[in-house]
């Protein structure tokens, strides 16, 4: 064999090898269990999921004002340039406010009692 052709068969060799490797993988990820979250791991997925929104709110609002800024500082050091129609004001989100948790399910022991 030439060393071009033994190339080619260790490139195929190694592909081959990865192909197999991806497919045992995601075949093992696949039958992993879906873990189960107790209400306190619930309540704290929530709570950052409301603070990543309230901070993407912050950072838009962020960035709002700092486009005015710029805007402001351009059309004073160009006078004569048009002016565009007035954009939306920027709107504060305020302070972080946690969201309500709503009251927790009746417990079991509400649930009537069997006779035998």
């Amino acid at each position: 064999m030439s060393t071009t052709a033994i190339q080619r068969a260790t490139a195929i060799q190694r592909a081959t090898a990865v192909l197999i490797v991806a497919l045992v993988g995601s075949s093992a990820w696949a039958k992993l269990p879906t873990p189960q979250l107790t209400e306190e791991q619930k309540a704290a997925a929530e709570l950052a999921k409301a603070k990543a929104a309230h901070q993407t709110k912050v950072d838009a609002f962020k960035t709002c004002k700092a486009a005015e800024r710029a805007a402001e500082h351009y059309f004073k050091q160009h006078p004569q340039a048009p002016k565009p129609a007035q954009a939306p004001a920027c709107v504060d989100p305020g302070p972080f406010a946690a969201p309500a948790t709503p009251p927790a399910a009746a417990p079991a022991a509400a649930a009537p009692a069997k006779k035998s």
